[in-house]
C-alpha cells in the first residue's frame, strides 16, 4: 500500500503543474475576456431563473433549474469547503485562500461556458433519454472523430466521482465528535489483507453505505429531489454558525485578511515553498470545491428542462459564487480567526475534517463539535448521493444505459474503503483524476466557446428586448 500510496502521490503532484494551471485558470480567465465579463452583469437574472420563474415543465429534459443547481452544489458544498479548505490550509497556509477566491471568478465563467455547451449539445443515451455534459459536447459539438476524448473523461470521472473523499472525511468527523461522547475506542482495529482497519470506521464505512444505497439507485431525480432539501437547510445553518463566531472575532477580520493577501505572494507558510506552489495548492483545491472545469457540474445541468441554454449557463455560475466565494471563505475566516491551524504549518502533515471541527469547538466551546457535526454529516451525505449520478452516466455513455446503475455496485463498495483509508491518498487520488477529467472539459469547452458565446449574445438581446417577459 505504501508503494502505491507514493505513486499517486508524486503523479498528483505531478499532473498539477504548469500545463494544467494554464488551461484551468488562463482557461478560465480566457471565458472572463471572451465573453467581456457579461455573464457577470445577468446574476439577478440567474436568481430569477433558479427561483422558478421561467421553469417550463413540458421542456425536454428531467429536472428543474433549481433542482440542477442544488445537485450540484450537493456535490461541492460540504466536505470540498469544510474540509478542502482546512487541507488547503495546511498545505499551502492561508495565501492558499487568496488563489481559491482568484480560480473561483475564473470558475463563474468556466462554469457559464460549460454548462451552456452541456445543454446546446445534448446527446441521448441509449434509451433514448436526452442526457447533457462533456462526453456530449465532444461527440456531439465536436464530432463522432472525437469520441476518444469523451471516453478518455468517462473513464477517469468514474475514479473521480467515487465517495472515498467524502466517506473518509465524514468517518473522521464522526469519531472525533461520537467517540468522547459515548466513549467507544477509535483506536481498535483488526487486519486484513496486512492493513490495519478501526473497527469504528469499518462500521461507519457500513452504515454510509445501507443510507446511500437507499437512495442512488432511484437515479437523478430521486437524488435532484433529495439534495433540493437537504443542502438550503444546512447552508443556512452552517452560515449562521460562522456568523456568530465572527461576530466573537469582529475585530481580528481586517487582520485575517491582510495575512490572506501577504501569504498569497510571500510563499513564507507553504509546505515546500514558492508563491507557485501555493498557487496550486489554491487551485487544486477551488477546483475539488466547485469543480469549475472538471466536467461533473456539466452532467446535471444538462440534465435540466429547458431549450435555452444560456439560461441554464446563468444558473450553474452561482455555483463557485455560493461554494468557493462564499462557504470556503466563511470555513477559512473560522480556522484563521481561532488560530487552530498554525501547529500545523510546516510539519509536512496534511489536516483535514479535524482542523475545522478543533476551530468550531474552539469558537464555540462544548457544541461547536456537534453544531458542525450534524451540518457535515448532512453535506457529506448530500455529496455521497451526488457523485454516484456522475458515474452511472459515464458507464451509460461507455456502455448503455441498461448498464449505467453496475456504476453503484463499485460505488458504495468504496464507501467502506475511502472510510478506512488513509486522507493524504484519498486526496490525491481524487486531486489526479480531477486533473485527468479536466483536459477534455476544458479543450472542448475552449474549441466551442464561440458557439456559446454566439447563443449568449442572442439570448441577452431577447432578455433585454423583453420576449421572456410574462
Amino acid at each position: 500500500m505504501g508503494f502505491i500510496e507514493d505513486a499517486v502521490a508524486f503523479f498528483a503532484g505531478w499532473i498539477w503543474g504548469i500545463p494544467l494551471l494554464i488551461l484551468l485558470m488562463g482557461g478560465g480567465l480566457f471565458f472572463m475576456v471572451y465573453a467581456r465579463f457579461s455573464p457577470f452583469l445577468y446574476f439577478k437574472h440567474a436568481i430569477q431563473v433558479l427561483a422558478g420563474k421561467y421553469h417550463e415543465e413540458d421542456k425536454e429534459g428531467q429536472i428543474s433549474h433549481y433542482e440542477a443547481l442544488s445537485t450540484a452544489l450537493a456535490a461541492t458544498v460540504g466536505m470540498g469547503n469544510i474540509s478542502g479548505v482546512a487541507v488547503a490550509i495546511t498545505m499551502g497556509g492561508p495565501g492558499a485562500i487568496f488563489w481559491m477566491w482568484v480560480s473561483a471568478f475564473f470558475g463563474i465563467a468556466t462554469k457559464f461556458f460549460t454548462c451552456t455547451l452541456a445543454v446546446m449539445y445534448r446527446g441521448k443515451d441509449s434509451d433514448g433519454e436526452v442526457r447533457g455534459g462533456p462526453m456530449y459536447v465532444i461527440t456531439e459539438g465536436l464530432g463522432k472523430k472525437w469520441k476518444p476524448l469523451a471516453v478518455f473523461f468517462c473513464i477517469f470521472a468514474l475514479i473521480g466521482a467515487l465517495p472515498i473523499f467524502q466517506a473518509n472525511q465524514l468517518t473522521a468527523a464522526l469519531n472525533e465528535v461520537l467517540a468522547p461522547s459515548i466513549g467507544y475506542d477509535v483506536a481498535s482495529s483488526f487486519t486484513f489483507l496486512g492493513i490495519d482497519i478501526p473497527y469504528a470506521s469499518a462500521v461507519i464505512g457500513v452504515i454510509l453505505t445501507v443510507l446511500v444505497s437507499s437512495v442512488i439507485f432511484g437515479g437523478i431525480k430521486r437524488i435532484a429531489k433529495v439534495a433540493s432539501k437537504m443542502v438550503p437547510s444546512m447552508v443556512v445553518l452552517y452560515f449562521i454558525l460562522v456568523v456568530y463566531i465572527l461576530i466573537q472575532n469582529l475585530a481580528g477580520i481586517p487582520e485575517i485578511f491582510a495575512s490572506i493577501l501577504e501569504e498569497a505572494f510571500n510563499g513564507n507558510a507553504i509546505l515546500g515553498g514558492g508563491v507557485g506552489a501555493i498557487i496550486v495548492t489554491g487551485a487544486k483545491r477551488a477546483a475539488f470545491s466547485n469543480e469549475a472545469g472538471i466536467g461533473t457540474a456539466p452532467m446535471v445541468h444538462g440534465d435540466s428542462k429547458t431549450d435555452e441554454p444560456v439560461r441554464e449557463g446563468l444558473v450553474a455560475m452561482l455555483g463557485p459564487a455560493i461554494d468557493t466565494l462564499l462557504v470556503c471563505t466563511l470555513t477559512a475566516l473560522v480556522i484563521l480567526s481561532t488560530g487552530v491551524y498554525k501547529p500545523y504549518i510546516g510539519d509536512g502533515n496534511i489536516a483535514g475534517i479535524s482542523l475545522t471541527l478543533e476551530a468550531f469547538n474552539a469558537a464555540i466551546p462544548g457544541y461547536g463539535a456537534y453544531f458542525l457535526g450534524l451540518c457535515i454529516l448532512v453535506f457529506a451525505v448530500s455529496s455521497l448521493l451526488s457523485y454516484s449520478y456522475y458515474g452511472v452516466k459515464c458507464v451509460s455513455f461507455m456502455l448503455g444505459a441498461k448498464n449505467g446503475n453496475l456504476y453503484n455496485y463499485l460505488y458504495i463498495g468504496t464507501i467502506i474503503i475511502g472510510a478506512v483509508t488513509s486522507l493524504g491518498f484519498v486526496v490525491n487520488l481524487i486531486d489526479s483524476s480531477f486533473a485527468l477529467m479536466a483536459i477534455p472539459t476544458m479543450i472542448s469547452a475552449i474549441l466551442l466557446a464561440p458557439k456559446a458565446w454566439k447563443a449568449a449574445q442572442d439570448y441577452f438581446a431577447r432578455l433585454k428586448a423583453g420576449e421572456f417577459d410574462n
